[in-house]
C-alpha cells in the first residue's frame, strides 16, 4: 500500500490549500479537454505499462487516457477539492486508480516502486523543483520513464518578455503557484534525467497565444 513508508519524512493531510483557483481549474480543464488538450493527455501516456505515479493529478482529467497496459496509478493530488474531483474520476477510470494526498517534494510511497511517472502542468507550480525531481528519481525503478507536460517560454520576444513580468508579479497568486517559464529540459538534465523525444507545442494549437500557450511534451528516463 502507498501510505506505508514514506521514505521521505510525514506529508500533512492538505498541505495545499488554493480554493478559489482549485475551482476555476476544474472548470477550466473540462472547457480545455474539448480545445485540444484531450489528444495531447494520449499522446502523454501512451505506451506507459505496469505501476505509474501521476504527481499533482488535479481532478484526475489523466485517468480516462491511461492504457490497459498500466496495471495501477497512484495519484498524488495535494489540494482537497480537487482530490475530491480526482476520486470520483478515478470511479469511472478504466485503469485502477489509487488516490491519496501528498506534495511533490515528499512522495508517501517507497523508493523504487513504480516503472513510470507522470507531470501534467505540475512543475511549473511546485514549490521546489530540484527536490520534486530527486523524489520522482527515488520512487521510479531504474530504467523508468518520467512522462511530462509543462509550461515554457515561448513566442517572440515580446510574449517571453510578457511571460517573465507575469512570473515575477501576479500569475503565481492567480494560477496556485504556477510560473511559465520554468526551464523543465534543464531541470531534468540537472536532476540526472536522460531527456528523451518531446516538442514544443501550443494550447490550443490553432487560435490566439496567450502566455500560458505555450508548452512542451516529452519523455525522459532515470538511466539503468
Amino acid at each position: 500500500m502507498p501510505l506505508r513508508s514514506t521514505g521521505s519524512g510525514k506529508v500533512p493531510g492538505d498541505p495545499v490549500h488554493h480554493p478559489l483557483f482549485a475551482r476555476f481549474y476544474a472548470r477550466l480543464g473540462k472547457a480545455a479537454e474539448t480545445r485540444g488538450l484531450a489528444p495531447v493527455r494520449d499522446q502523454l501516456l501512451t505506451g506507459l505499462s505496469g505501476r505509474v505515479i501521476e504527481i499533482g493529478a488535479g481532478n484526475g482529467l489523466n485517468f480516462a487516457h491511461y492504457p490497459a497496459a498500466v496495471s495501477e496509478v497512484v495519484a498524488i493530488e495535494p489540494e482537497r477539492h480537487l482530490r475530491t474531483l480526482a476520486l470520483e474520476a478515478a470511479l469511472r477510470a478504466q485503469v485502477p486508480v489509487d488516490v491519496v494526498p501528498g506534495v511533490a517534494e515528499a512522495l508517501p510511497v517507497k523508493s523504487e516502486a513504480f516503472d513510470g511517472a507522470v507531470v501534467s502542468l505540475v512543475l511549473c507550480s511546485v514549490r521546489d523543483v530540484p527536490r520534486a525531481l530527486a523524489e520522482l528519481w527515488r520512487v521510479l525503478r531504474p530504467g523508468g520513464e518520467l512522462r511530462f507536460f509543462e509550461h515554457g517560454p515561448g513566442g517572440g520576444p515580446v510574449m517571453r518578455f510578457t511571460q517573465r513580468a507575469l512570473d515575477r508579479t501576479v500569475w503565481p497568486t492567480l494560477a496556485g503557484g504556477c510560473h511559465l517559464t520554468r526551464d523543465t529540459l534543464g531541470a531534468l538534465r540537472e536532476a540526472g534525467f536522460e531527456p528523451g523525444p518531446y516538442r514544443e507545442l501550443s494550447v490550443p494549437e490553432k487560435g490566439p497565444r496567450s502566455p500560458a500557450s505555450y508548452c512542451v511534451l516529452g519523455r525522459a528516463r532515470r538511466p539503468s
